[in-house]
């Protein structure tokens, strides 16, 4: 096996391809040639994804499909693999980006929105990887690539649902590395820091929140997201050909990383004085 993943001609399976860092990493795979079949549960953002990276590349643009899916629906979810190799050859390059955010803290969360998140964070993250593993195994050169979060590094107040989700990728991921280790399929887990997508202005708000106390909060939220997609992307897409296991994406992500290491119980109020 080569020492860096060789992505020309293959095939990466990306959710959440329409937006985002998903649509991000859409365009830096096609640009190293690689073919895409590109999910997400708004077709129209779909659309665009393919329509820019036919705008930007033109003639080398890479085979590209689209799939209509919600990660929480799992028969969609189980039919997707054959939709994908009716289109493609191969799957070589599973990319678990589809999420989800919620607002509050856990007494102002419901319950069903409580669900709602970790059945499209978590456990439509582990379906598709229950769904694909297959065909993974047949490629000679494959990797799984799930994405969590700064927050499934740390634990900030008003994150229960989606640090829960993002701390429960981490795990899977990594135990998941360790079954696999002596197959021809690797598991990188990601942990993005503040990335500028739009992931807070479609956060669902808590019960009983008036827009005025929603609009100030993705406001906060959104003074944390600096990064820019394209540059996230490029980092992830770099560790998936240097095969790495875990990438920290951001300088917010490594300093935090580092915090909560040196400081596993304390770190929240330094947390906290950041953030101000």
């Amino acid at each position: 096996m080569a020492d860096r993943m060789r992505l020309r001609d293959r095939c990466a399976v990306i959710t959440g391809a329409g937006n985002g860092i998903g649509a991000a990493l859409a365009h830096r795979l096609a640009e190293r040639g690689c073919h895409l079949a590109l999910a997400d549960i708004r077709p129209h953002d779909l659309e665009a994804t393919r329509m820019s990276i036919r705008e930007r590349l033109g003639d080398a643009s890479p085979p590209v499909s689209l799939h209509t899916l919600d990660v929480a629906d799992r028969d969609s979810v189980a039919a997707l693999p054959e939709a994908v190799a009716e289109r493609h050859s191969r799957v070589d390059l599973l990319i678990n980006n589809a999420g989800v955010a919620l607002g509050g803290t856990f007494e102002q969360s419901s319950e069903a929105d409580f669900d709602w998140l970790m059945e499209i964070n978590l456990l439509g993250l582990v379906r598709m990887t229950r769904a694909f593993l297959p065909l993974l195994h047949e490629s000679d050169d494959a990797r799984l690539v799930n994405i969590s979060s700064l927050f499934g590094l740390i634990a900030p107040p008003g994150q229960t649902a989606y640090s829960a989700a993002k701390f429960g990728v981490r795990g899977f991921s990594n135990a998941l590395a360790e079954e696999l280790k002596r197959s021809t399929v690797g598991v990188t887990v990601v942990h993005p820091g503040g990335i500028r997508t739009g992931i807070a202005q479609r956060a669902r708000a808590p019960q009983g929140a008036s827009n005025a106390q929603v609009e100030r909060e993705q406001k906060r939220f959104e003074r944390l997201l600096r990064m820019p997609p394209a540059r996230a992307a490029e980092i992830i897409v770099d560790a998936i050909e240097r095969r790495k296991r875990r990438v920290l994406v951001g300088s917010d992500a490594k300093v935090l990383a580092l915090v909560e290491r040196l400081m596993p119980v304390g770190y929240p109020a330094i947390v906290e004085r950041l953030a101000r």
